[in-house]
């Protein structure tokens, strides 16, 4: 008996330290909020998402600092980022703050900047829309009220939007994107100068303490020499050609026949030789290379940019751009048939082991234009945003240049902080060049509350939607001057009882010197697109939180306590009869 009981007891301690087998949770219900209590949790979530947001709109606004799960903490006043960053442990707050998170992304993806106004009118527009509706205002007349409202607002800024030409006027766009810092948009001024308004401009993180501005003029892409015996010049490791002829082949290049004409060409016109194909290999390769290294031509070869289609047009590009002709498979042209005529021409070329830049191409100036026009057209079509970043990108080769603003800092978490504002800084100015300026400050939207006391809704209901428009319009101002220290309710007041009238309609407040100046004037000015968007994106956001009346989200998950420790029904620590050993 003795023996059984201590089998028995062995057994009973394998199975307590066996360990608990693995499951998997699944979602077997959901949760349904309704009504009041529903759209509480919501604009709770809205408010708390917001203020955090808030805090960075103005000259004088603050920092937000972000912990991060993996480097240093972030540091940025950019609203999109703080956004992104937050969530709630409430499913409910979190349903409410998502939806603002999608308007500030919806703002940037337009406009590029303007997401911390987005935020602030999106609050504004749900809490003044939750407080109608729980007084028993019908939330479907109410947003019809509301968009009634904004259309006549977008038109408003519309009309009053003005043209930049200026770099002045463009370096105080930027300015002010970038809350206040001259420096900034000083070099966004330059850089737009440079390669014009179509030029490609990019911000990339420098390896110094000061900031950068890079200019590359002509036609720059990222293939660099295939063999360093083409070489130049030794000292600086590149090659540099004056007017030389230039081959465009869409396909490899391995046979000696198919460069020999080229070759003869060159050495007929004494003028160097670029050849640019999907790739020079075997003896076209070594004849190429036998000819440098003997003196009898001087001859380049560099792999053409991109791949698939995009290659296909970026060598079309070079034809137009050079007055050459592409060899190509598709129209049965061959190079032994090659002739001077097919080659296109440039004033100098540039090649390093990484980038090649042409500079003055020979194409015929109508061609070229035209070939922008078609460029263009295309950007405007396609929806994209791959496909319009490498349009634009043709585009800038082709028409202007390409700038690089390099960023420098002392450190990682400084120089991601002014990456963020010069991003801003320069979709910003991008936006104002294609729209217009208003005054900035919030002025433009505060004016705009001005013209709503002529709309008249269908019903009571509509017309408590178009006051909560016009109410909702003055919160960017009072957030401004808030964050600055003084009554944003004054200064609103004061803005709308002596300086509403169409004369004064640029008078605003400088909140970063605290008085009462004409904004456009000084420089205070946003770019209407950005304030448009903002506008729009938030109204149609909040208005549609408004008419919620159930949220469903997904249970929370319980501790499961039905098991004890060891993975034992509860209630099975031992058993009987063993409790002497």
């Amino acid at each position: 008996m003795l023996v059984m009981q201590r089998a028995m007891f062995a057994a009973g301690r394998r199975i307590a330290n066996r360990p608990a087998p693995l499951t998997r949770a699944y979602a077997t219900h959901k949760q349904l909020t309704f009504g009041a209590d529903a759209r509480t949790q919501l604009a709770r979530g809205v408010d708390r998402l917001s203020r955090a947001v808030a805090v960075t709109l103005g000259p004088k606004g603050r920092h937000v600092l972000i912990d991060q799960s993996y480097g240093s903490p972030k540091i940025t006043k950019d609203g999109v980022t703080v956004a992104k960053a937050i969530t709630f442990e409430n499913r409910i707050e979190q349903v409410g703050a998502r939806l603002v998170q999608d308007v500030a992304n919806k703002t940037n993806e337009v406009a590029g900047d303007g997401t911390t106004t987005a935020t602030v009118l999106a609050k504004g527009f749900f809490n003044e829309g939750n407080k109608h509706v729980s007084a028993g205002c019908n939330p479907v007349e109410l947003r019809k009220g509301v968009m009634q409202a904004i259309s006549k607002v977008e038109k408003f800024l519309k009309e009053k939007s003005k043209v930049i030409t200026t770099s002045d006027e463009i370096a105080q766009v930027a300015t002010i994107s970038a809350n206040g810092d001259a420096a900034v948009g000083k070099l966004i001024a330059q850089a737009m100068e440079k390669v014009g308004k179509e030029g490609v401009i990019t911000v990339q993180e420098g390896k110094t303490i000061d900031d950068e501005l890079v200019i590359t003029e002509g036609m720059r892409f990222d293939r660099g020499y295939l063999s360093p015996y083409f070489i130049t010049d030794a000292k600086t490791q590149k090659i540099e050609f004056e007017k030389p002829y230039v081959l465009l082949c869409e396909r490899k290049i391995s046979v000696v026949n198919d460069i020999v004409p080229a070759l003869e060409v060159a050495v007929t016109e004494r003028r160097p030789l670029l050849i640019i194909a999907e790739d020079l290999e075997g003896e076209a390769l070594a004849a190429c290379i036998l000819n440098k290294m003997r003196g009898q031509v001087q001859v380049a070869a560099v792999k053409a940019p991109g791949f698939g289609d995009n290659r296909k047009a970026t060598l079309h590009d070079m034809a137009i751009l050079t007055g050459g002709e592409v060899f190509t498979e598709d129209l049965d042209m061959k190079l032994t048939d090659l002739k001077a005529a097919h080659l296109g021409r440039v004033d100098s070329c540039t090649i390093t082991k990484d980038d090649t830049v042409f500079l003055n191409g020979q194409g015929d100036k109508e061609s070229i234009q035209e070939r922008c026009d078609q460029l263009r057209q295309a950007i405007a079509d396609t929806t994209s945003s791959y496909e319009k970043e490498k349009l634009q990108e043709r585009l800038a080769k082709l028409s202007g240049g390409v700038a690089v603003i390099r960023v420098g800092g002392s450190s990682e978490v400084e120089v991601g902080e002014k990456n963020d504002r010069f991003v801003d800084a320069l979709n910003a100015t991008r936006a104002a060049v294609e729209e217009g300026v208003v005054p900035g400050g919030g002025v433009a939207l505060l004016k705009a509350s001005s013209v709503l006391s002529d709309v008249k809704g269908a019903n009571f209901d509509q017309q408590l939607g178009v006051q909560l428009v016009a109410k909702a319009l003055t919160l960017p101002t009072r957030t401004i001057v808030d964050n600055a220290g003084e009554s944003g309710a004054y200064v609103v007041g004061k803005l709308l009882d002596h300086h509403s009238s169409d004369q004064e309609f640029n008078m605003g407040y400088d909140a970063s010197a605290g008085k009462y100046v004409n904004m456009i004037d000084s420089g205070i000015v946003d770019p209407t697109k950005v304030v448009r968007s903002a506008l729009v994106d938030a109204a149609g956001v909040s208005s549609l939180l408004t008419t919620s009346e159930c949220v469903i989200t997904d249970a929370p998950e319980k501790d499961s306590k039905e098991t004890g420790a060891g993975g034992m029904p509860a209630g099975m620590g031992g058993m009987g009869g063993m409790g002497d050993y």
